[in-house]
């Protein structure tokens, strides 16, 4: 059976969607500390990363520590795919370093999970703009996955963001899946997921992840978890 965790989870602070799905993709019992980023009311940018990652640091170090918690999930899927590869891992090093607590970023998990399934040809829903989107593509195709098809919402900010439902991110993943694809994956740790997930892959016959999905599963690959 595996150990319910303790998490320390950063998502920007309009996000009301995460904390509880990813709750409910962990084990029983398991627990959800949520610190919001502040942001304005934009969606996320190259230009305003720097400053949003600088906040996000000193947060973890004042609200996260050791002995209350087993480990981080930075829980905002652009914020780490906007910097590249190797950006993300600079701000998972950078977390670990001023909590002393191991860190899952929601953006290498969703790479990862991918290649757990094999999946190298996807489609993908997102809430981004065109220049989020294109960033997106380079972060998946870095790990070896090919966009086939990629829609969006375009939210022009975090207002309409938290407007869209899980009935509109399902209608979306079925006029964006195809059989040409190995999988779905629904970007973003706002859009909600959990109550759809399942029913796509079925509907599919492919497995359907999402940016929450993908998080609550490399948290539960880590030591603490076993």
């Amino acid at each position: 059976m595996t150990t319910p965790l303790r998490i320390g989870l950063m998502v920007p602070i309009n996000n009301t969607t995460m904390e509880g799905e990813l709750a409910a993709w962990l084990p029983p019992g398991s627990t959800v500390q949520r610190v919001g980023i502040p942001r304005g009311p934009g969606l996320l940018t190259k230009e305003t990363m720097p400053a949003y990652r600088d906040t996000a640091i000193e947060l973890a170090k004042r609200e996260f520590t050791r002995g209350r918690l087993d480990a981080i999930a930075y829980g905002c899927t652009a914020a780490g795919f906007i910097g590249g590869p190797a950006g993300d891992a600079d701000l998972a090093v950078r977390l670990a370093d001023a909590t002393g607590l191991p860190v899952v970023t929601t953006a290498r998990a969703m790479v990862n999970a991918l290649q757990h399934e094999g999946a190298r040809r996807i489609a993908v829903v997102t809430p981004y703009q065109d220049a989020v989107n294109a960033q997106l593509r380079a972060f998946l195709e870095d790990g070896g996955i090919e966009v086939l098809r990629l829609e969006s919402f375009r939210a022009p900010d975090v207002t309409a963001l938290g407007r869209i439902t899980a009935v509109q991110v399902a209608d979306l993943a079925r006029r964006t899946m195809g059989p040409d694809a190995d999988a779905l994956f629904i970007g973003c740790s706002q859009l909600p997921t959990h109550a759809i997930l399942d029913g796509l892959a079925r509907e599919f016959g492919k497995p359907a992840w999402s940016s929450i999905r993908a998080t609550a599963w490399d948290l539960l690959r880590l030591p603490v978890a076993a």
